[in-house]
């Protein structure tokens, strides 16, 4: 079993009239498999299809059909589990998790409760610049339902079932998170990790990746003693908010329902355990229903199904294939290519952005690389909308540009206006720089004739720079703006300096 880590972390804290009470978080988070076919069917898993075209007669639950496991979603599960740093149970078993739902075509879902294919891992997070470890309980494997669509008559409503089926890894964290901020950066780097293990693509718009919020207060010291004994009920009573699919409501909504328990314990009223839907418009939660447990779905083992037993040969051998993660890739910038902590972690914030750099950078580069793709290339897909996969200036193009003013071919000045002519346009730098007439002067003899020109023409400027030498970079702007920037500016300040002697 994975060490989790028994830090205690400071909570956040909420003030009530009468007692200071303290805020504890767990989260189930649904993460799609990111796979082309379904759990237990061939049907597709393409996003945005018309409704109901992604089903088949195993997902509409046509009699006598037999669910059939897809291996590549266990073994995607299984990547998940091992980049968590989790247990892998090479004995797992599915259930049937009943409940009635017009979205649900079989009146069951396939899911794991008494046997998960993975056991206890953890996260690492970095929150104010302190390191700690999230435990995860367990990650199963189940199928997705259906969806119940109400806005589009105002006497029907309508079921699309193409999300029926769809592998879904459940990530089960222990009550570990302490604060709302803690709940959003952990759900930012579990998304980080499966966007890198590339077993999800995270996308919390189209529904790929979202969670389910349990949220509980309780007073000074009790969590203590949750640590000594493992005793949940120390915890308190928790309410469960369900199907957040937006980090920045999921914030608002923790915030919210703490305050709201707070209010009635201090009333000397009663949690009730439930699940709660939050509103954004009103940014409250509001009651949806009874919390279950367990024995209201009436679990037992899916009969057409046979337990799951897997070779630890063959986890070891995913294991050994697995892509460099997060937090090694980030050490790896930091001594590889010199960059800044907060420059690495930027870079490696996501998938595509780490491999950009690593397109653009070269080991002498790399702080350079670092500083354009943060603050220039950023800037303006920020501006503009665009995500970096599509951005108009490649990274091989950017490399070429970060070549060029490397080697004091071109200044950073003709390097911003080069960015910009090659984002508009087609063109490679280089065919740019040549018709553009872009390349630096670098021709000492008419660099110097520049110097002297500037310097005959300004005595009272002359006479000034003797007494204060930062004059001279005044000297030094004019030959640029006569030179139209082109001028190298190293060896321009060269020649002010030694002219001004």
């Amino acid at each position: 079993m994975t060490d989790i880590d028994n830090s205690l972390p400071k909570a956040q804290v909420i003030e009530g009239r009468k007692h200071s009470w303290e805020l504890v978080v767990g989260m189930e988070v649904h993460a799609q498999i990111k796979s082309k076919a379904k759990l237990f069917s061939s049907a597709s898993t393409n996003f945005g299809s018309e409704p109901n075209s992604n089903v088949s007669i195993v997902d509409a639950a046509m009699p006598g059909m037999l669910p059939v496991l897809n291996m590549f979603c266990i073994e995607q599960a299984v990547k998940t589990g091992l980049g968590l740093k989790a247990e892998i149970n090479l004995f797992s078993q599915f259930d049937r998790k009943n409940y009635f739902y017009p979205d649900l075509p079989q009146g069951y879902q396939i899911s794991q409760l008494y046997h998960p294919l993975v056991g206890r891992g953890q996260i690492t997070i970095n929150i104010k610049n302190k390191t700690r470890n999230i435990g995860i309980e367990r990650i199963h494997v189940e199928q997705d339902a259906g969806k119940s669509i109400h806005d589009m008559d105002p006497n029907l409503s309508f079921i699309d079932l193409n999300r029926t089926g769809i592998g879904l890894m459940e990530i089960v964290s222990l009550p570990h998170i302490r604060s709302s901020d803690e709940a959003t950066t952990y759900l930012k780097k579990l998304r980080q990790i499966l966007q890198y293990l590339d077993t999800c693509d995270g996308n919390m718009q189209e529904g790929s990746l979202r969670a389910d919020v349990n949220v509980s207060v309780l007073k000074k010291g009790n969590y203590e003693k949750y640590f000594e004994t493992k005793d949940l009920s120390y915890l308190g009573t928790r309410c469960e908010i369900k199907n957040m699919n937006s980090i920045r409501f999921i914030q608002q909504a923790i915030d919210y329902e703490a305050k709201r328990q707070v209010g009635i314990l201090e009333d000397g009223g009663e949690i009730d355990q439930e699940t709660r839907l939050y509103d954004p418009d009103t940014g409250k939660t509001r009651s949806m229903r009874s919390k279950e447990e367990a024995h209201d779905y009436r679990y037992f083992p899916c009969p057409d199904l046979p337990p799951l037993i897997i070779k630890q040969s063959w986890v070891d051998n995913i294991k050994k294939n697995l892509p460099e993660l997060p937090d090694d890739k980030k050490n790896r910038f930091l001594a590889e290519y010199g960059v800044n902590a907060y420059d690495a972690d930027v870079l490696t914030s996501d998938k595509e952005t780490a491999e950009f750099f690593e397109k653009v950078s070269t080991k002498e580069t790399g702080k350079l690389a670092a500083n354009w793709i943060i603050n220039e290339l950023f800037g303006r897909l920020n501006k503009e909308d665009i995500p970096i996969k599509d951005s108009p200036v490649s990274a091989k193009n950017l490399k070429e540009i970060l070549s060029y003013l490397e080697k004091g071919e071109i200044s950073s000045k003709i390097a911003k206006e080069l960015f910009d002519h090659v984002w508009k346009s087609d063109k490679s730098p280089s065919t740019l720089i040549n018709e553009l007439g872009l390349k630096q002067v670098t021709d000492e003899d008419l660099i110097e004739k520049l110097v002297e020109k500037i310097i005959a023409d300004n005595p009272a400027q002359v006479e000034k720079a003797k007494l204060n030498p930062k004059i001279l970079g005044w000297f030094v702007g004019q030959v640029m703006k006569e030179s139209k920037g082109k001028a190298n500016p190293k060896l321009t300040n060269q020649l002010v300096a030694k002219k001004l002697k």
